[in-house]
């Protein structure tokens, strides 16, 4: 049966793509069929670089159904390349992946806009996907971590685990902002992303449900 995590972060980024990419990979190393899906995508590489850690090939129009060029916000770049986004569509496309696991990557927040009626959060809730926060450790990450795990839980979704991505090596008391966090989210952090991770980095995945 399949299984899916929809993967968000406490700002645009944030690491996203870096830490799907090592789930991908770790379940892959499970032996498991991993495919990887950017619903979204509003310039960079993101949808490239999910294909490449995912273990099985997905059609393009299923893995990122909507490419966007702008690097904007969603339903700004989707307005001007004259682009409707439909979370329906996202959703059917998702349907039709066959792989054991499905990493489904977010785009910026967790609830950026899709269009004028939707944003992100409304796709997690249509998918229906356990969520895996990441962090961005930098200043003012403890405030972003706890409003984006009350914006996850009051749509009713589980919040699976929160993977803590250090972004700054220098950041000061990295520590104890780690503990700060720790301590107030009722959900497992499954690891820490090093500053500049090797393209092999993978992460504990056993202690997802």
């Amino acid at each position: 049966m399949k299984r899916g995590y929809f993967v968000t972060g406490t700002d645009t980024g944030i690491g996203k793509t870096t830490v799907s990419c090592a789930l991908l990979r770790s379940f892959s190393r499970l032996g498991l069929a991993s495919a990887g899906m950017k619903p979204v995508s509003s310039g960079g590489d993101d949808a490239a670089r999910l294909a490449a850690a995912g273990s099985l090939p997905v059609p393009p129009d299923l893995a990122n159904p909507y490419d966007l060029p702008d690097p904007l916000a969603p339903h700004i770049a989707a307005r001007r390349a004259g682009v409707a986004i439909d979370a329906g569509t996202i959703v059917r496309a998702y349907e039709n992946i066959w792989a054991d696991i499905v990493i489904v990557e977010g785009i910026g927040g967790f609830l950026v806009p899709l269009n004028e009626e939707q944003d992100t959060s409304d796709l997690a809730r249509m998918l229906g996907l356990p969520v895996i926060l990441v962090v961005g450790m930098r200043l003012g990450a403890i405030n972003h971590a706890l409003l984006t795990r009350d914006a996850v839980k009051s749509r009713g979704l589980e919040l699976a685990g929160w993977v803590a991505n250090r972004m700054d090596p220098g950041m000061q008391a990295f520590d104890e902002v780690l503990e700060a966090i720790i301590g107030r989210i009722d959900a497992p952090l499954l690891d820490v992303v090093p500053f500049d991770p090797e393209e092999d980095f993978v992460i504990d995945v056993s202690k997802l449900a």
